[in-house]
Parts: structure tokens; C-alpha cells; sequence
């Protein structure tokens, strides 16, 4: 099984930037997806981005194309979510997941329920 956790969430201003960080541990990501989803205050949990493991191949919600970029560091077991130009929009508990039964389809939005493991999440609020 593996572990995740989240870091760098914290309070930023709108067109600031912020990277979160998560670690993983327990086993290898070898063949998982790694991604970020985020959730606001009465709102349902929701994709922003996501990465291959091994191949590094990486897709976005629309909602953050251009603005967010997602990567990892295979040998430390670290994945990283960049955020540039935040909008208080962003506003939201973000969380690291893992899919270890991927399936590779490029330029779709997944369901949290693909995902089998979980961060506790950390905070990210961008004021106005």
C-alpha cells in the first residue's frame, strides 16, 4: 500500500504563486497516477491534474490549464503541484491521490472514486 501526504498549502494572495508538495510512501508508484484534487465548502471534490508515474504524461482540468503544472521527483517519491496566477477561486483543501489501476486515457476528467489512496489534505485560501 502506499501513503500520502500533503504540504505548502497556506494563505496567498490572487496572481500569487504556491507549490504543493506530496510525499509517498510505503511501496513503489511504479505504474500509478498520481494526482490533485481539491475541494471547497460545499462544493464536491474535483479534479485539477494528474501524472503518469513512469511516463510523466500529464493532464489538467480546464479550470487550471495554463495556470497550474503538475510533476514529480520519481527518486525522492515526490509529487508537486505548482500553482501560478491564483485567483481566490482556488480557494479549496487540496489533496494528493493515487490510482493504482490507471488507465491511461489522455484528456478526460476522472472521479475521485478511481482513486485508491488518499492525503488528509492541506489548505489553500487565496484572498482578493
Amino acid at each position: 500500500q502506499v501513503q500520502l501526504e500533503e504540504s505548502g498549502g497556506g494563505l496567498v494572495q490572487s496572481g500569487d504563486s504556491l507549490t504543493l508538495s506530496c510525499a509517498a510512501s510505503g511501496r513503489t508508484l511504479s505504474g500509478y497516477v498520481l494526482g490533485w484534487f481539491r475541494q471547497a465548502p460545499g462544493k464536491q471534490r474535483e479534479f485539477v491534474a494528474a501524472i503518469r508515474w513512469n511516463g510523466g504524461v500529464t493532464s489538467y482540468a480546464d479550470s487550471v490549464k495554463g495556470r497550474f503544472n503538475i510533476a514529480r521527483d520519481k527518486a525522492k517519491n515526490l509529487m508537486y503541484l505548482q500553482m501560478h496566477s491564483l485567483k481566490p477561486e482556488d480557494t479549496a483543501v487540496y489533496y494528493c491521490a493515487g490510482d493504482s489501476r490507471p488507465t491511461y486515457v489522455v484528456n478526460r476528467i476522472p472521479s475521485p472514486g478511481e482513486y485508491d489512496y488518499w492525503g488528509r489534505g492541506t489548505q489553500v485560501t487565496v484572498s482578493s
